[in-house]
C-alpha cells in the first residue's frame, strides 16, 4: 500500500513553470491564461507544483484546482489588472440565498483567485499578489472583480509566507473550508483582510494585517452556502492587526494621516467575531496578538448564531478608537425566516492591556430584553482609557438598537467609564485596574438587567477601587438582583 500510495505523489520533479506556457511577466500581457493553462497541466497529471518566477504578471481570473500549489518566487508579482469592455474577471456565479448577507460574501468567482469544491491546494510566497484592479464595493456590472483570493467548499487548504496589498473587498473569503492553515502572510488592504465564513479547523498564526477601511481577521458565519455551518475549532495566535493609512505598513512608512473609514467610525484594523452570525462560532482561541491604531476586541452575533467556548488571552491593544472590548448578543436576524436569536456564553477573556482606549463608549457588555450573555469571565486585565467624562455626557437612556448593525457608537457615550454590563447575568470581573488619562465622573460599572455579576480586585489608577469614595457599581435597575459590589 505505501508503494502504491508513493507512486502517486507527485515528484520534486512535477514543476509547471508558467513561463514555459506563455506567460511573459512584463506587467503589460494579462498571464491569467498561460497560468491557468500550467494550473491544468498540473492538475492533468495529478498535481504539482505551478511556480511563478520573478516578474509582474497582470492577470484576471485564475482557477485553481485540487492537488495544486501556486507558488510565487520572490521578486514575483500576480498583479489584478482593471477590466476592460472585452476582458475581465469571471462572472460571479448564481447564488439565491445571496439576500442573507452582503454581495461579496455571495459569491466566489468574481476574484482573481479562486476556487470551489477543492482539495488539497496551497498557495505560497514570498511573492506578492497586489490587487490593483479589484473593487471594494459590491459591483455587480460583468467583469468586475472583488476579492484577492476566494474558497468555497475546500478542504486542506494552506496559504503561507506571501504579501498581499490592496486586495479589494476581501484579501482571503473562505466559505466552507475546512482544515485551513494561514501562516506569515502580510496584508495591506482596502477593506477586509481574511474573512473566515462558516470553515471549521482554522489555524492562524504569524500573520500581520493592516485594514484601516475595515475588519483584519474575522470569523464569521453567513448564510452563504444555502445552509447554517458554524465557524469552529479556530486559533488566531501571534498576529498584529492595525489601522495605518492604506499600504503604510507594507512599505514600512506607518502613517496616520487617513482619519477615519468609510462608516466613520475611526480607523477599524481588528479582530472579530461577527458580524454575519447565522450559524455559531464554537471553540475559539485567540492569543498573543497586538492591536495598534485601530477598534477594539468585538465579539457579536446579531444573527442567530451561537458563540461558545472562546478564550482569549495575552492581548496588547494601543490607541483604540472605540470600546476596548464589545460584547453584543443582538436581534438583527439576517437569517432564514423563523430562525431563532442565538446565545453567547462560556466566554473567558484574560492578561489583556489596553492603552489609549476612546473612554465615549468605554467596554460594553450587552445582550438584548429576554436574551442574556452567559458566564463570561474577564481577569487580569488593565485598561487605560482617555476620560474627560462627566455623567451629564452620558445623561440619555441607553438605546436598545436590538436590529442595529454592531458597533459601540449604536448607544452614544454609554453612562460608565469602565464597563456597561446590560442583560448579562454570570459575569465575573477579577483584577481588573482602571487608568484614566483625563478624571472621569462617571461611575465605574453601569448595569442593567444584570444578575450574578462578581467584582474582586477592581482599581482605579492604581488604588483598590473603594477607596475612592465612592462605589464603583451603579445599578440602573435597582429592583434586579443578584449585583455584588467589589470585595
Amino acid at each position: 500500500m505505501a508503494i502504491a500510495a508513493l507512486a502517486t505523489t507527485p515528484s520534486l520533479a512535477d514543476t509547471y513553470n508558467v513561463r514555459d506556457f506563455g506567460a511573459t511577466g512584463d506587467g503589460v500581457h494579462i498571464d491569467s491564461e498561460a497560468i491557468n493553462k500550467a494550473i491544468r497541466a498540473a492538475a492533468g497529471k495529478g498535481g504539482g507544483t505551478v511556480y511563478v518566477p520573478a516578474g509582474r504578471y497582470a492577470c484576471y481570473s485564475i482557477r485553481m484546482a485540487s492537488h495544486v500549489e501556486l507558488h510565487l518566487e520572490q521578486g514575483a508579482a500576480i498583479i489584478a489588472e482593471f477590466p476592460t469592455d472585452s476582458a475581465g474577471y469571471d462572472p460571479p456565479e448564481p447564488n439565491p440565498h445571496s439576500k442573507y448577507q452582503d454581495f461579496g460574501h455571495s459569491h466566489w468567482q468574481n476574484s482573481l483567485i479562486w476556487g470551489i469544491g477543492l482539495n488539497d491546494i496551497t498557495i505560497s510566497g514570498p511573492g506578492y499578489i497586489i490587487g490593483k484592479g479589484l473593487t471594494r464595493e459590491g459591483d455587480r456590472r460583468p467583469g468586475i472583480g472583488n476579492k484577492a483570493i476566494a474558497l468555497k467548499e475546500c478542504s486542506n487548504v494552506v496559504i503561507r509566507d506571501l504579501g498581499m496589498v490592496q486586495c479589494g473587498h476581501f484579501a482571503l473569503l473562505a466559505t466552507g473550508v475546512d482544515n485551513l492553515t494561514i501562516s506569515n502572510v502580510k496584508v495591506d488592504t482596502n477593506r477586509d483582510g481574511f474573512d473566515i465564513d462558516c470553515c471549521k479547523n482554522v489555524r492562524i498564526n504569524s500573520c500581520s494585517v493592516n485594514s484601516p477601511w475595515d475588519d483584519a481577521i474575522v470569523l464569521k458565519a453567513s448564510f452563504a452556502l444555502g445552509y447554517f455551518k458554524d465557524t469552529e475549532n479556530v486559533t488566531i495566535s501571534d498576529c498584529f492587526v492595525s489601522g495605518y493609512d492604506r499600504y503604510t505598513m507594507a512599505d514600512a512608512s506607518w502613517q496616520l494621516d487617513e482619519p477615519q473609514a468609510p462608516d466613520h467610525g475611526g480607523r477599524t484594523g481588528r479582530i472579530k467575531i461577527g458580524t454575519e452570525s447565522s450559524g455559531g462560532f464554537k471553540n475559539i482561541a485567540i492569543t498573543n496578538c497586538l492591536f495598534e491604531h485601530c477598534r477594539g476586541l468585538a465579539i457579536e452575533s446579531v444573527d442567530g448564531g451561537d458563540v461558545e467556548d472562546v478564550v482569549i488571552s495575552n492581548i496588547t491593544m494601543r490607541d483604540i478608537v472605540n470600546a476596548g472590548i464589545f460584547l453584543r448578543l443582538g436581534s438583527r436576524m439576517r437569517s432564514p425566516e423563523g430562525t431563532p436569536v442565538g446565545s453567547m456564553k462560556r466566554i473567558h477573556i484574560s492578561h489583556v492591556n489596553a492603552f489609549g482606549v476612546d473612554s465615549r463608549y468605554s467596554s460594553i457588555i450587552s445582550g438584548v430584553p429576554g436574551h442574556n450573555i452567559e458566564d463570561v469571565s474577564l481577569s487580569d486585565i488593565s485598561l487605560h482609557y482617555k476620560g474627560g467624562f462627566k455623567p451629564e455626557d452620558a445623561s440619555n437612556p441607553v438605546p436598545e438598537q436590538e436590529k442595529a448593525y454592531p458597533e459601540p457608537w449604536m448607544f452614544g457615550t454609554v453612562p460608565a467609564k469602565g464597563f456597561y454590563v446590560r442583560h448579562a447575568e454570570g459575569i465575573r470581573f477579577d483584577n481588573i485596574s482602571f487608568h484614566f488619562e483625563k478624571p472621569d465622573s462617571r461611575p465605574l460599572f453601569v448595569t442593567d438587567d444584570a444578575d450574578g455579576l462578581t467584582f474582586s480586585g477592581i482599581s482605579e489608577d492604581g488604588k483598590p477601587a473603594m477607596a475612592a469614595g465612592n462605589s464603583p457599581h451603579r445599578q440602573i435597575s435597582p429592583g434586579r438582583q443578584g449585583c455584588k459590589q467589589p470585595l
